[in-house]
């Protein structure tokens, strides 16, 4: 799990569907109403008070986005309709639960090395597509699904993970501040560029 501060009132907590599945929570599972999203929504906040100082003092507010294979992004807001007791409250978090599963990849990569080892490495796959932006020293891939006919979804997305991590940031953000450095068929190009 990771935590991100995105101003006084909201945060941005990434998690993996390994760390719903340590707590023994599928995808489904965020969508319902249930003891066990409660309990993992207080551990956040308790971890986001603790490593961000993220103090609520009303109501909160949940989104939540599924990312195609990366897990989630929970953001949750803090309103001051109310002020609460120390304790949690059964009425305490207002879940507004959005479904937006997104059919993009999108990785970053703390080398551009690793992306012209991961594109010799995809080289017999064929792969279609790809465009890498860089921001702040770190270089950003995305694929669209389809861009990989020759290959299986999960097969490509724990080879990507073997060279980058799943973004946490949003293409949008990248794509606003960050710069092009590939915009079309990035593994073609870093191949032919990088033999």
């Amino acid at each position: 799990m990771r935590l991100e501060r995105i101003n006084y009132n909201k945060i941005k907590i990434f998690l993996t569907f390994d760390d719903l599945d340590d707590r023994g929570l599928t995808k489904e599972d965020l969508w319902k109403d249930s003891q066990k999203v409660h309990q993992l929504f207080r551990d956040m906040i308790d971890e986001a008070s603790e490593e961000l100082g993220f103090e609520v003092s009303g109501s909160l507010a949940v989104e939540v986005y599924a990312l195609q294979a990366q897990g989630m992004v929970v953001i949750v807001t803090a309103t001051d309709e109310e002020l609460l007791e120390e304790e949690f409250t059964d009425d305490y978090i207002e879940m507004q639960v959005t479904v937006d599963e997104s059919h993009e990849l999108f990785y970053e990569f703390h080398s551009f090395e690793h992306l012209i080892d991961l594109a010799k490495r995809l080289k017999p796959f064929n792969i279609n597509g790809g465009l890498i932006y860089s921001l702040e020293n770190i270089f950003y891939l995305l694929l669209e699904e389809e861009t990989a006919p020759c290959m299986d979804i999960d097969t490509l997305i724990a080879v990507l993970s073997e060279y980058g991590f799943p973004s946490t940031m949003t293409t949008h953000r990248v794509h606003e501040y960050g710069k092009i450095i590939m915009e079309e068929k990035a593994f073609q190009q870093l191949n032919a560029y990088f033999k």
